[in-house]
């Protein structure tokens, strides 16, 4: 995708004319920012044709800010699946607004964006530092999910009524989809409303943000459903142990949990198609050799081989076909034919990964990422989602990191030491 300095530039509600409250910190200068890429030709080039390299403007407290806390009221809301982390943010976000704004209300609205609309009858609830004091040591989220599309007007109908300055929305692509429509509606009104978004997809897939809470924690988790099937599979004759792990379009949980376990001798992501007969062909050969072999395969994966079932959530995500139980009835059925014997292990720990509370790197990524959100907010920022660039928080605006899904390359150094630890070949078509 070629960018330009408009592509980065964050939408803002107006001049910062009152001094931040926020004590004892560095504050970011407004020329603070974050290269978009590192490679001296890049910057070289962007120089040539703009001026400037091309950046991120950097997240963290302005010393400036446009809201004022005393009269500020807050809402929060979490859609799509669940992710490690979700109470985390939340916790942090309330714990950054009372502590370090002195913002005194702050509404969670129930069930994603069904919470800002009428008529399904939810009643926001008040988030006080007593309320969220030990919410980080469960999974899932407190003020519950949803997924599907929602009249945007009845939403800013709702966050004008409530006198809501900041709206934070905690998802992933559908979600900040729309964060970009609720603040299109907001600009259209001429209101004084932030929408700030934080990256919350356990598949590490949304563009521009190298890193999403909750991925580390499904990595550790799948780490440990992969040790069993490896167990399971050096514990029988020609033992096979396929584990379905999560990644519709995006194979990143499936490639780092193979990375952190030289075990895995298959993994097969939706970048890289594969064909059965060429799987059944390598599978054979590595059963000939060591008697026995791990399959990690991501949910995304293998869908040409499927067939697509023509539906979509309510997210309006086309319904995936299941490859986990398809897989191991296909090499069932192959094995069956030949004459040969395997006994396979068949491991789905999906929604037992995602449900967990974070681990504590997580849970530290998810305290900044709120904290971060939270000083955008007040500076007047909006339709953005807080971004992790270069090892820095970045602004990185929402047009922008939904314009594409961010997805393995089958070219990168990354996938080449997939296939450096598993040994499977290149293709297998």
């Amino acid at each position: 995708m070629d960018l330009t300095p408009e592509d980065l530039q964050v939408e803002r509600l107006g001049a910062c004319r009152i001094d931040s409250p926020v004590k004892g910190v560095q504050f970011v200068a407004e020329r603070d920012q974050v290269v978009l890429s590192p490679v001296p030709e890049d910057i070289r080039r962007q120089i040539e044709t703009f001026g400037a390299p091309l950046a991120f403007e950097k997240a963290g407290p302005r010393g400036r800010i446009y809201f004022d806390p005393s009269k500020l009221k807050c809402g929060i809301v979490t859609c799509g699946g669940l992710c490690p982390g979700l109470n985390d943010v939340i916790r942090a976000v309330v714990l950054s607004l009372y502590h370090n704004y002195g913002v005194k209300t702050v509404f969670g609205f129930p069930y994603g964006y069904e919470g800002l609309s009428y008529r399904y009858g939810h009643v926001p609830v008040e988030l006080t530092p007593a309320a969220v004091s030990r919410i980080h040591e469960y999974g899932g989220t407190v003020l519950g999910s949803s997924r599907g599309h929602q009249d945007v007007e009845e939403m800013v109908d709702t966050l004008d009524r409530m006198n809501v300055g900041i709206l934070f929305t905690v998802g992933g692509d559908g979600t900040l989809r729309g964060a970009q429509a609720i603040a299109g509606e907001i600009r259209r009104r001429g209101l004084k409303i932030a929408v700030v978004g934080i990256p919350k997809t356990i598949d590490n897939d949304i563009s521009y943000v190298e890193r999403s809470f909750g991925f580390e924690t499904a990595v550790s988790r799948a780490v440990g459903v992969i040790d069993a099937a490896h167990s399971e599979a050096k514990g029988a004759r020609n033992g096979v142990g396929l584990v379905k792990l999560m990644g519709r379009e995006s194979g990143f949980i499936a490639v780092f949990a193979t990375l952190a376990r030289s075990d895995v001798n298959f993994c097969l992501i939706p970048e890289v198609p594969f064909g059965l007969e060429a799987l059944f062909r390598a599978l054979e050969e590595r059963l000939a050799q060591s008697g026995h072999a791990v399959i990690v395969v991501a949910e995304g994966a293998g869908q040409e081989l499927t067939g697509v079932s023509g539906e979509r959530d309510a997210s309006g995500n086309v319904k995936l076909m299941d490859i986990g139980p398809f897989l191991r009835d296909r090499i069932l059925e192959h094995f069956r034919g030949r004459g040969l014997e395997i006994n396979l292990k068949y491991i789905d720990p999906s929604y037992a990964i995602r449900g967990v509370p974070a681990n504590p790197h997580d849970s530290a990524f998810c305290l900044l990422l709120g904290q971060n959100a939270v000083h955008a907010g007040l500076a007047g920022y909006t339709n953005l989602v807080v971004g992790y660039w270069l090892r820095t928080f970045t602004l990185v605006p929402i047009p922008l990191a939904v314009s594409e899904r961010k997805k393995v390359d089958p070219d990168s150094w990354v996938w080449s030491s997939v296939l450096t630890s598993t040994g499977q070949p290149r293709e297998m078509r």
